[in-house]
């Protein structure tokens, strides 16, 4: 027998609720989802699972909150058919190939054209701002001072700087970056009144969807802003990953958070990954269930370890899209193990620290 595919990990609150009651679809009002490249694609057929079967027969509202990867993944969900949609960004990324000393220009095109597999018809877009019951809501940054520069020197300054001034404080951040929420128009979400760094509100319309979708994944010094976006006015609008790489805001009140992971692990923002003391708040985790890849699991796919946006640089485009699609193809273990977690098998339910 193989060792599990799948940890759930558990906040206090969260577990209570599970030993009580069982994990149900109705239970939980928010769903998270990360930056973090191709990571999430060892979780592709968990996601084809969840919005597929799960919460296919859904009647209550289900806030999605994503950046980066997160949000485009999420804006496959809010389709009308969400298992085509995701299959389409799927496997637009796994195929994604960038030439021998491709520059931003370059690289920004063929990012983009993992939109146009996610969204091939404009009825798709209009899908999503339509879905009264799968909420899209989504993180951008809008760049200030130095970080706002155009010139890949300053730009660099900018955010050299910005890692500094994160490191004695995530508050600092707001010298460098405004984090604009782009929310569901059907009603103000949970986490609307964000205020741990300065956010503004902007709802989602088919004006400015995809664009909000691009920036959101718009990496500085590696991919070009967006510039402008309907209703948020001029940028440089970058990544959502750079504030809310993993998250750590009070998602929901209410009911639990969903959020499947590729960590058992959260670093607050991008600049946090190099900061092994910086923790999100515990309090924001109460309530959330995160499904996470097993250490064993991940250990057993080629080269011990998920996809990473790093393999474009280390391995061939004939290997990387072999060793991803394994990661996608074995994706189903997850998709199991949660089938027998929900049917009661408590030994995956660990808790959260």
């Amino acid at each position: 027998m193989r060792s599990p595919a799948l940890q759930v990990i558990a906040g206090p609150g969260a577990r209570a609720h599970i030993e009580r009651n069982g994990l149900r679809q109705e239970d939980i009002h928010v769903m998270a989802g990360a930056s973090g490249g191709p990571k999430w694609l060892c979780l592709a057929a968990l996601d084809e699972y969840l919005f597929g079967e799960f919460f296919a027969h859904r009647q209550q509202p289900l806030d999605l909150l994503g950046s980066s990867s997160g949000a485009w993944r999420f804006a496959c969900f809010a389709q009308c058919d969400p298992v085509a949609a995701s299959r389409r960004f799927r496997d637009a990324y796994h195929y994604l190939r960038f030439p021998d000393g491709a520059g931003r220009d370059e690289i920004t095109r063929i990012s983009r054209s993992m939109l146009d597999a996610a969204f091939p018809e404009p009825e798709q877009e209009q899908e999503v701002i339509d879905n009264e019951v799968i909420r899209l809501n989504l993180i951008v940054n809008r760049a200030r001072g130095l970080a706002a520069g155009r010139h890949p020197w300053t730009q660099a300054a900018g955010m050299g700087l910005a890692a500094l001034a994160n490191a004695f404080s995530r508050r600092a951040l707001s010298g460098f970056f405004r984090r604009v929420l782009f929310h569901t128009p059907r009603g103000r979400p949970p986490f609307y009144d964000l205020n741990d760094l300065p956010t503004g509100q902007v709802p989602l319309t088919t004006d400015n969807l995809r664009d909000a979708l691009m920036a959101s994944g718009s990496i500085p010094l590696v991919l070009h802003p967006v510039e402008e976006i309907a209703g948020a006015g001029t940028g440089p609008f970058y990544d959502g990953g750079i504030t809310d790489y993993h998250f750590d805001i009070p998602f929901s009140k209410q009911g639990l958070v969903l959020y499947p992971h590729f960590y058992p692990h959260i670093t607050p923002g991008w600049f946090d990954k190099k900061l092994p003391w910086r923790h999100p708040h515990a309090r924001h985790y109460d309530n959330v269930v995160m499904l996470c890849p097993s250490a064993d699991w991940v250990a057993s796919l080629p080269h011990g370890r998920i996809p990473d946006r790093r393999d474009f640089q280390r391995l061939s485009d004939g290997e990387r899209e072999r060793v991803w699609g394994e990661a996608i193809g074995r994706s189903r273990e997850l998709v199991d193990d949660f089938r027998r977690f929900l049917d009661g098998d408590l030994s995956f339910l660990e808790s959260g620290k």
